[in-house]
C-alpha cells in the first residue's frame, strides 16, 4: 500500500508540475497571408524541429488551394511531442479563435511529414461552420473526402492512391442493420466514410447538373465565405442551402433529405464502374472511356476557374 501511495503521489506531483509549467512562447509565421502562431518546444524535437514549419506551410497551401484561400486569417497551432513515429492525431477548435492541437513524434522524419494527412484534415475543419454533434458525419466526412482530393491537386498524393483508398473504405460508410440514417447513426464508419460518400455523391451530381463546370468545392467555398467557418454555428439546413445556391442546384438539400433519416444504400460497384475506377490489387486502373470519366478527372483536377 505504501508503495502504491508513493507511486500515486509521484504521478499527481508530475501532473501538478505539468499543469503549472508555462507553454513555450508562440512564434508567428506569415504563411500565404495567414498569421500562424506556432506553439512548440523546439528542444523536445531536437533535429526534427526544423521539419515542422515546412510541414505546416505545405498543409496550409494544400487547403488554401482547394478553397481558393485559407478559411481563416489567424490560426494557432500547438504541436506537442509524442513517442509515435509520425503524426499521432489532432483536434480543431473554431472559437474563441481558430486553434489546432497536434501530437507529433519527437524524431519524426521528413518523409512521414510529407505523407501526413492529419494536418490537412484538421485544417479542412476550419472551413465549415459548427453544425453540432448530430451532424458530425458532415464535418468529419467532408474533411475525409477533401483531404485526398486537395492533396492530389497540390501534387502531394497520387490520384490512384486516393481512389484505391475510397474503394477500400467507402463500403464502411454504407448503412448496416439497425441504421437510422446519417443524423441518427453515429458509428465510426457512418461518421467518417458515410459522410465522405455523401460528399462524393454530391460532387458527382453537382458536376452532372452543371455540365462539369462546377463541383462540390464551389459550394464549400461559398459556405466558408458566408459563414466564416468553424468559429460560427449554423444549422445544417443553412449550410446546404448556401452551398446549393452557389452552384444553382438542389443537390445538397435533396441528398440530405434522402439520407438524414433513412438507411438508403448506394450501389458502389455501379458508381465505380461509371467513374471508370477498377480495383487492381492494392491500386486501381482508371478508364478514360467510362461514362463519368470526365467527372472523375474534374474531381481530382484543377478547377476551371483557377
Amino acid at each position: 500500500m505504501r508503495g502504491a501511495a508513493l507511486a500515486l503521489a509521484a504521478v499527481l506531483g508530475g501532473a501538478i508540475a505539468c499543469a503549472r509549467a508555462q507553454p513555450p512562447p508562440a512564434r508567428t509565421l506569415d504563411l500565404e497571408g495567414v498569421e500562424v502562431h506556432l506553439v512548440m518546444d523546439d528542444a523536445a524535437f531536437g533535429e526534427a524541429a526544423p521539419r515542422i514549419t515546412p510541414w505546416i506551410e505545405r498543409s496550409l497551401h494544400i487547403v488554401a488551394n482547394y478553397y481558393a484561400g485559407f478559411p481563416v486569417h489567424d490560426l494557432t497551432i500547438v504541436v506537442a511531442p509524442g513517442f509515435m513515429s509520425g503524426v499521432g492525431g489532432g483536434t480543431t477548435f473554431g472559437a474563441p479563435r481558430a486553434l489546432i492541437r497536434l501530437r507529433v513524434g519527437r524524431e519524426v522524419s521528413a518523409a512521414k511529414l510529407l505523407d501526413d494527412w492529419v494536418l490537412v484534415h484538421e485544417m479542412t475543419h476550419l472551413a465549415l461552420p459548427d453544425v453540432g454533434e448530430e451532424h458530425a458525419w458532415l464535418s468529419e466526412g467532408l474533411a475525409t473526402y477533401v483531404e485526398g482530393i486537395a492533396r492530389v491537386r497540390a501534387g502531394n498524393r497520387s490520384e490512384a492512391d486516393v481512389w484505391a483508398e475510397d474503394l477500400r473504405q467507402m463500403p464502411r460508410g454504407l448503412p448496416q442493420p439497425g441504421d437510422r440514417g446519417l443524423d441518427h447513426t453515429h458509428t465510426w464508419g457512418r461518421t467518417y466514410w458515410g459522410g465522405a460518400l455523401f460528399c462524393l455523391l454530391a460532387d458527382v451530381q453537382i458536376r452532372q447538373k452543371t455540365a462539369n463546370h462546377l463541383g462540390l468545392e464551389h459550394a464549400l467555398r461559398a459556405i466558408a465565405r458566408a459563414s466564416g467557418g468553424l468559429g460560427t454555428s449554423w444549422p445544417v439546413t443553412r449550410v446546404f442551402a448556401t452551398g446549393d445556391a452557389a452552384v444553382a442546384t438542389h443537390v445538397l438539400e435533396d441528398l440530405y433529405a434522402g439520407l438524414k433519416d433513412t438507411p438508403r444504400t448506394t450501389d458502389l460497384p455501379a458508381l465505380w464502374h461509371d467513374l471508370g475506377i477498377e480495383a487492381d490489387g492494392d491500386t486501381v486502373r482508371l478508364h478514360a472511356d467510362a461514362p463519368l470519366a470526365r467527372v472523375r478527372e474534374a474531381i481530382m483536377g484543377v478547377p476551371e476557374d483557377r
